[in-house]
């Protein structure tokens, strides 16, 4: 049976995860704090793929004002539109959880943050189990299926398309049967050259592109919105 894939296409980076959190939610369930974490090695490693100053680039990117519209609008996004869609006894993992604007707001039995920026260890006060690995080596360490994986303005920073294959493959084998990957990712089709006025972003796709990487992955589509949300909180 294919997993299912709910492609939230944006024309948007959306209130991303990458900034540091300006305040947290408020309708959580609160689930026992599990960490597993790399080496410094290790870390310094897989982040020689990236640009190598992510957390200096991530804590300059947004003004304070920008920071609590991203806030806000994760507040009303998961609110309304995601948790409607993930049920509250689900085991759910946000990849690339970063400031964990989406993993401390949504309500499930299980809520799991991949990251591999130690950054991502804040988001234990809040109830949420910590995976310090690459998005690439994580299904194993999970000690159940995962009803729903989540991932929000991540594939856009990884080093090339086979590494976004591989970390769709992953998910793929974290998933149970019929589970569902939701993806909320900027388009490049609508973005145009502002898609590259952010210096990690290193993969442009549109949703065709996207689509074609699940169906080979072996995902099955169920919803694609090609345009959805605001490029950036800077955008009007």
């Amino acid at each position: 049976m294919a997993e299912s894939a709910r492609l939230e296409r944006s024309q948007s980076e959306p209130p991303g995860h990458e900034q540091r959190p300006s305040r947290s939610g408020t309708e959580l369930e609160m689930a026992e704090s599990r960490v597993a974490s790399i080496t410094p090695e290790e870390h310094r490693q897989m982040t020689v793929q990236g640009v190598g100053r992510e957390e200096e680039i991530y804590t300059k990117r947004f003004s304070p004002a920008e920071e609590q519209a991203r806030a806000e609008t994760w507040e009303v996004l998961v609110r309304d539109f995601l948790q409607p869609r993930i049920d509250r006894n689900a085991v759910v993992v946000d990849i690339g959880a970063g400031d964990g604007h989406f993993i401390t707001r949504v309500a499930a039995r299980r809520r799991i943050a991949v990251d591999l920026s130690p950054h991502v260890h804040e988001l234990a006060s809040k109830g949420v189990e910590i995976l310090q690995v690459p998005a690439t080596d994580f299904a194993a360490r999970l000690n159940e299926p995962a009803d729903c994986v989540f991932m929000s303005n991540f594939l856009e920073h990884l080093p090339d398309k086979r590494v976004l294959l591989e970390v769709l493959e992953e998910t793929r084998r974290a998933l149970r049967p019929g589970g569902t990957l939701m993806i909320l990712q900027p388009n490049i089709r609508y973005v145009g050259p502002a898609y590259w006025d952010y210096i990690d972003h290193h993969i442009a796709l549109t949703e065709h592109s996207l689509v074609e990487a699940l169906e080979v992955s072996g995902f099955e589509v169920v919803q694609l919105i090609a345009r959805f949300l605001p490029y950036t909180a800077k955008s009007n």
